[in-house]
């Protein structure tokens, strides 16, 4: 059981696992409970719920209220105190005289969170969902999903788990299971979910996100008529018993099998499972000024009557060097992004980047083509063939595309969208009057801001407060970086790393020549 107070147990180093050996405790199937090398046979419910209650908060305080609802639920002993502290007895006679411990709080089972299955599953899932890095989030939920051995609580009954833990642990599972799902399918293993899938769909036969899965599955398998075949099967199901026809993500999976079923052509898997990606980096923190460019950027939404997108807008944001266009981008991508519900997507094309070579045009189609986990077995050979399927993902979707630091016309054109509802902002040195002239697009030359401008992003970075107090110091710092963002936000950070030295110290460096020499350490 969850503590209430949140309070760990105070307990010294030498007192955090059981004297006796170490406690594991594993609910995510048929109860077991092991002490060292000794399987621990409870044979009475109670004492099974008891274990339960107080392993779910192991090395935490557990009060006797909260034990006596778990294992009696509304129909308490007439001394709970007594009745707790007799079965408790019973406990640890069966786990070893020092397993558990009595706080001021409650009682405390001397297990490791890591050391009981479902804690772990939550803090393994919880680290998923932290991390950055698609590998280690991949091997967290595999981790996570390879610890159920069957349905949780397996053999114990309580009413306060069925109706709260059982179905909170099982919705993470299936939601982690799904997750899963998704990545093996956009690698071309479907085939490995077979089994799982027919298992859970099974047990959970009204869960219509597993149905979609399996049903991409059977297809990537080769399977697209045993696909149509449990769709009917499901939609037969939730007729009869909920009265309703399948929502919209699984009738999207079923069109596009009776498209290939009928023509042969290559179900669109992105497109099937709707995924929804959310790739824009983070908003430049103290951005200010462009509100002319703002505005222009605005208007390629509006198609007259203030309403909707035109047709496949494309945008060129193009500039010189460290004059701030990927910050206007991604700064107005953010502004706009709930006017593209079906995603966002960024792509960095290392166009004139010294450190890296360029994306080439099939390169970066195959990142957009990622980004909706279209499976690789469905991609065509060629650019252009990519590039066309990419166009049919996004058919029917409104989704914004930032395409950043562009070399020309030729790497950007294949990865610009060809249908309504749908924008991308191209950032470049150059116009790319390629696209102007093939496409129509529109172009924003940025400028170096004004005076004002950069006082303004000195003092979002800076504070207003130290800004005002040198303006002299601060106007010479603007000239000295000709007033490009690049050059002011690297000197911002140098002088918030030095804030007890005033800024004409700083002034002073820029007009000797040291004050950028900031150290690469991303």
């Amino acid at each position: 059981m969850r503590s209430h107070s949140g309070r760990r147990a105070v307990l010294p180093a030498s007192q955090e696992r059981c004297p006796s050996g170490r406690l594991v405790v594993r609910l995510l199937g048929p109860l077991e409970v092991v002490v060292g090398t000794r399987a621990v046979a409870l044979t009475t419910g109670r004492l099974r719920t008891l274990v339960v209650a107080l392993a779910l908060s192991a090395g935490r305080p557990v009060t006797i209220d909260q034990l006596a609802m778990a294992v009696w639920g509304p129909d308490l002993p007439v001394d709970v105190r007594r009745t707790v502290s007799t079965y408790m007895t019973r406990l640890r006679n069966a786990l070893g005289a020092g397993s558990i411990l009595f706080d001021p709080a409650g009682y405390v089972l001397r297990a490791r969170p890591d050391d009981v299955d479902a804690l772990r599953f939550d803090a393994l899932l919880d680290a998923a969902a932290r991390t950055t890095d698609p590998v280690r989030e991949a091997a967290l939920v595999d981790e996570a999903v390879g610890l159920w051995r069957g349905s949780p609580f397996e053999g114990v009954h309580s009413a306060w788990l069925e109706d709260s833990e059982a179905p909170r642990l099982v919705d993470r599972y299936l939601s982690a299971v799904e997750r899963r799902a998704d990545r093996l399918i956009a690698a071309d293993r479907g085939a490995e979910l077979l089994p799982p899938l027919l298992e859970l769909t099974a047990r959970f036969p009204l869960r219509e996100s597993l149905w979609a899965r399996l049903l991409v599955a059977l297809d990537g398998c080769g399977r697209p008529v045993e696909a149509l075949e449990h769709y009917e099967v499901f939609r037969a199901r939730i007729g009869r018993e909920l009265g309703v026809d399948p929502g919209p993500e699984l009738q999207g999976v079923h069109r596009d099998l009776l498209g290939r079923t009928a023509n042969g052509a290559p179900p669109e898997a992105g497109r099937a499972l709707r995924v929804v990606p959310r790739q824009l980096p983070a908003d430049v923190n103290g951005f200010a000024g462009r509100l002319a460019e703002v505005e222009a950027l605005d208007a390629v939404l509006d198609n007259g009557s203030g309403h909707g997108v035109r047709p496949a807008g494309v945008v060129v944001v193009h500039g010189g060097e460290g004059v701030g266009k990927t910050s206007l981008a991604v700064h107005w991508a953010h502004q706009v992004a709930h006017r593209f519900p079906d995603g966002q997507v960024y792509v960095d094309l290392h166009g004139l980047d010294p450190s890296r070579p360029a994306l080439t045009s099939e390169e970066a189609v195959d990142a957009l083509l990622d980004s909706f986990l279209v499976p690789a077995r469905y991609r065509p050979g060629g650019v252009e063939g990519r590039a066309a399927l990419y166009r049919s993902v996004l058919s029917g979707r409104r989704v914004l595309t930032v395409l950043d630091n562009a070399r020309d016309a030729d790497q950007v054109r294949p990865l610009l969208p060809g249908g309504p509802g749908c924008v991308a902002v191209v950032t470049a040195r150059t116009p790319l009057t390629g696209i102007v002239v093939a496409l129509g697009a529109r172009t924003i030359r940025l400028h170096r801001p004004t005076v004002d401008e950069a006082r303004q992003l000195l003092a979002h970075r800076l504070g207003v407060d130290r800004v005002s107090a040198e303006p002299e110091a601060v106007a010479e710092i603007i000239d000295s970086c000709a007033r490009l963002p690049l050059a002011l936000a690297r000197v911002a950070t140098r002088a918030r790393t030095r804030s007890a030295r005033p800024l004409a110290e700083l002034a002073a460096a820029l007009r000797g020549g040291t004050g950028l020499d900031l150290p690469h350490d991303g």
